[in-house]
This record gives C-alpha cells, structure tokens and sequence, in this order.
C-alpha cells in the first residue's frame, strides 16, 4: 500500500515537470545506452579473438629454422633451413607430444579448367589436421602412405574451392599446381581469419615429400620449413618446450656455448595474451563509458535539490499534518530512483538499437549480454540512491515551522 501511494506521488510528480524530468532522465539513457554498447563492441571483439585462437588449435608450439647473416645484416628466423623431416619424427616420440607435424609452404598457380587462383600450398602430413583441429568436410584427408608414396593428391581449403569451382564438388577432380597434376581428395572445414586477418581457408594442403620432391625442390634434401608441435595438455606446455630444445639440440650437435640453431614459440602463450589484452580493452571500454552514467547521476541530484527548494512549504505542510522523517526522506529517494530506473530502462533500449545498428551497418562482431545489461542497469539504479539520498535526506530534516514560512 504504501508502495503504491509512493510511486503515484513519484509519477505525479514527474508529471509536473515533464520537460525537466526528461532532461534529468536524459543523462542516464545515454550513460546506460553507452556503457551497453561499448561493452557489445568490446565483447565482440574479445568474441572475434577467441574464435582466432580456436581456429588456430590449442596448446601449439611452432619450431622455427635458425637465422643467417649475409652483408652484417641479420636474416630472420627460417632463413636457414636446419630442420629435417627426421626431427619432426624424432619429436613425435616425446611423452607429452599429442601430434607433430613438419611443414614445407611457398606459393604457386593452381589451375582448374580456364580458371586459375594464387595460393598457399604447404606441404604436410596427415598429422597436420590433428595439430591444427581441422576436420575434413568433404572427401577425406590424404595417408601416411600417400607421404611415403609421394602421392599427387591435394586437399583444397574453402576460398580456393570457391574461386576454381564455385558451386561444383571438387573431390575426384584434378588441378594443376605449377603444371603437375594432382588430384583432390578432400575440402577442408571452413576456418575463417588468423589472429593477423591472414584468410586461413586460402590454402592447399599436399604431402610433404610431394612438395619436397615434386613441386618446390630443395637443394638441402628432407628440409623443411618448420615443425608444428601440438601437446597433450597446457599443464605439459612448459615441459615440452624444454624437452623440444633439449632434442633438437642434441639432434643437431650444439655444443653448450653454441646458440641454438632453431626457435621454438608459444603459439598458445601468444594467443592467450592477445586475448587478455581484448579483455582489458574491454573493461576500459565500459569504464569510460560509465562516466557518463555519473555525470547523469549527478544531475538527478540538481534536479532534486531544485525540488526540495520548491517543494519547501509542500513539505513543511505534510509535517504539520502527521508525516515523518522517514516518510519524507523515502519520497524523495523514492522519486530519484524512479526517474533513473526509468531512464535507465531507455537506455538499455537505445544500447541494444545501437549494438544492432552497428553489427548491421558497421559490419563489426557486437555481442549484447544480459550480464551487460543487468550491470549497466544495476549500476545506473545504484547511482540513482546514491545522489538521490542527499536530497532526500535535506528535505527530511526541514524543520515544520521554517519549512511553512519557506516563501
């Protein structure tokens, strides 16, 4: 009941001063909108990270070839090639590996009929798909017999599909790469963007000892590019790196003063942290939005203290007639709150419209959750009491007598 008498006196009120309480109102809807969407577009962006780091696979070291100098100037890693297929079998033997797989990439012209396409073609053995968790959605993968073989058979990534054949299945068709042919035994899933925007799904995948023998030659014989490690758990990862620069180092006869001729890197690590990084970016987002909910804030305590003033005699005359202390610091509170839960209720409309727009027109990944909607809508009601109850609590403690003669 007197629930009910509070929030008719809270809307006549309101009622009275609609162009004030609309202004009053408008600092909470735009700080609830803001702080919605920023938190969608930073979820979005955390969103589209993780999805990276999944189509990348999980616990992931990559073995690097060592670096060069020619004329004093340093050539990167991999300019060198001192990794063999050898070592990709000899890592596979490690406790804590789950699959290895060596690699061999370079470019080259894949043509099918009168159409043609450039493109990643990387030598590789079955393992690779375990390594990368990349399933085979038509056809299927090619053998380790295939390796030993060197077979000419290709799986194809979804964007070359797409661009040789279109509509047409592929599997049991045969293209040419830099004039050989091979025939396709298999589409790969569709995977999407790196973490570096590369497009994942621009690639053909052939056996390694094709790619050696066949398609890009090498003057070292059995060398490869670099060796992808996947391991059987996180808790192994740092074992398994130390375990990794033990072998190799063993395997290619480093003496202990003698730096490594090959780097091994963290895949995962470096995934993991640009992921944290997406999440900060993400709360500062929000932060920064959720200013403007305290600048709203701060002008419903104005307007409320502007009431107080004029509503002096109003509250001297309830006094007077029996009410008390508590009654009037609740109407008051009670008012302030509802006019910023009222706000924030249009806020969370105008953030979620907004979110929308922008994933519809913006073409960026926005998630909207209901944990960002209860926190802004929390938080917005929390700072409606806080600058609400000095107000309130001024036009409590007016004395009845200075209260009537207030002019």
């Amino acid at each position: 009941m007197m629930l009910g008498a509070l929030l008719g006196e809270g809307w006549g009120a309101m009622r009275a001063n609609r162009l004030r309480t609309l202004l009053t109102m408008l600092g909470m809807v735009i700080g609830v909108g803001a702080v919605i969407l920023m938190l969608a577009i930073g979820q979005g962006a955390q969103l589209t990270v993780n999805e990276s780091i999944a189509s990348m696979g999980s616990n992931l070291f990559i073995v690097l070839s060592g670096s060069s100098t020619s004329g004093g100037a340093r050539l990167g890693s991999g300019s060198v090639p001192t990794l063999r297929l050898a070592d990709a079998q000899a890592i596979a033997d490690l406790p804590d590996v789950e699959a290895v797989t060596p690699i061999l990439p370079n470019t080259a012209q894949v043509v099918y009929g009168s159409g043609n396409w450039n493109t990643t073609v990387a030598g590789a053995t079955p393992a690779y798909l375990k390594v990368r968790d990349w399933p085979v959605s038509n056809g299927q993968p090619f053998s380790d017999s295939d390796v030993r073989s060197v077979t000419r058979v290709a799986l194809l990534g979804q964007t070359v599909v797409s661009n040789l054949f279109g509509d047409e299945d592929p599997v049991g068709k045969t293209v040419r790469i830099k004039n050989s042919p091979f025939l396709v035994v298999g589409v790969l899933d569709p995977k999407g963007q790196s973490l570096d925007g590369r497009d994942q799904d621009d690639t053909v995948l052939v056996p390694v000892t094709t790619a050696q023998r066949q398609l890009f030659g090498n003057q070292f014989p059995g060398m490869v590019r670099f060796i992808m490690v996947k391991a059987k758990s996180a808790e192994a990862m740092n074992r398994l790196e130390r375990s990794l620069t033990d072998l190799l180092r063993t395997r290619h006869r480093i003496r202990e003063e003698q730096d490594d001729d090959f780097s091994v890197r963290n895949l995962t690590a470096m995934a993991q942290a640009a992921a944290a990084t997406t999440k900060v970016m993400s709360g500062m987002l929000g932060a920064i939005a959720s200013v403007s909910l305290l600048v709203g804030g701060i002008g419903i305590m104005n307007i409320m203290l502007v009431s107080v003033t004029e509503r002096t005699r109003e509250i001297g005359i309830r006094v007077a007639i029996g009410a008390r202390r508590r009654d009037i610091l609740l109407q008051f509170l009670f008012e302030a709150v509802l006019i910023s839960v009222s706000g924030s209720l249009i806020g969370v409309l105008l953030g979620i419209g907004c979110a929308w727009a922008v994933s519809h027109f913006a073409e960026m990944v926005v998630v909207v959750t209901m944990g960002s909607v209860l926190l802004a809508f929390g938080v917005a009601a929390a700072v409606g009491v806080f600058f609400g109850f000095y107000p309130a609590r001024r036009a409590a403690d007016l004395k009845p007598i200075e209260a009537l003669r207030y002019q």
